[in-house]
């Protein structure tokens, strides 16, 4: 399998890519989070071990933007911590499996050949709300059959919320997974990109496509047509 194995402490790393090369898998190794989002987003991997510990950020953020942008390749996180909520956490996040260190590298082997196993999981790529298509295979929005000019971080807002099917995401969710971290900068950021969302989506058709839950966060208001 293409794996992709995001470890910051490089003589770790190593001895992991060994292990995983040995069993025939063919190792990409990332050290941080910034370099991890980039690989995702230029190259196919089918399994992705991600260290919760980055030093510019969190794996959990990680997974959560991988998830977000429509990744569906399964996720085994790795961290030193071991409490129940940590591995809550993680699963909520979108992680697929929760290893904890120290560890043998024969349970890595193992888990990963279970994973292997199971493969992507299955979602739809396209869902359609009337004359909106939302599309996370080619990352556009159409509407009546013409592209729809949103930003590459305008799409992946409105796939976190439109792949929630109505459920309210919290703010300080979208932040961690979209951009990285959940500060005043990028919240400002987040509203005035918000409002453009809103204004490129609105029509006769579609007059209201993201509703906002005071106090809560923010959800997708439409549904889906039956030709989705």
């Amino acid at each position: 399998m293409r794996l992709l194995l995001v470890e910051d402490d490089v003589r770790l790393a190593e001895v992991l890519a060994h292990a995983l090369r040995r069993e025939s898998h063919v190792v990409t190794c990332a050290h941080s989070v910034t370099d991890a989002r980039a690989m995702l987003d230029t190259a196919q991997f089918e399994l992705a071990l991600i260290d919760i510990g980055l030093p510019d950020g969190s794996g959990l953020a990680l997974c959560r933007s991988a998830r977000a942008k429509g990744h569906e390749l399964p996720i085994l996180l790795l961290t030193a911590r071991k409490e129940v909520s940590q591995k809550v956490d993680g699963l909520d996040a979108g992680a697929d499996d929760y290893l904890a260190k120290p560890f043998a590298v024969a349970e890595l082997l193992a888990r990963v050949r279970a994973l292997g196993r199971r493969g992507p999981r299955f979602e739809e790529s396209t869902r359609a709300y009337g004359p909106l298509v939302l599309d996370r295979g080619r990352h556009e929005a159409t509407l009546n059959g013409e592209r729809l000019p949103l930003t590459p971080r305008e799409l992946d807002v409105v796939f976190m919320l439109a792949w929630r099917e109505g459920h309210v995401v919290r703010r300080a969710e979208i932040l961690d997974a979209i951009w990285g971290e959940d500060t005043d900068a990028a919240a400002a950021s987040f509203e005035v990109l918000l409002t453009r969302i809103r204004r490129k989506l609105s029509t006769q058709a579609v007059p209201t496509s993201i509703r906002t839950v005071r106090e809560v966060g923010y959800a997708w208001a439409l549904k889906r047509s039956s030709r989705s």
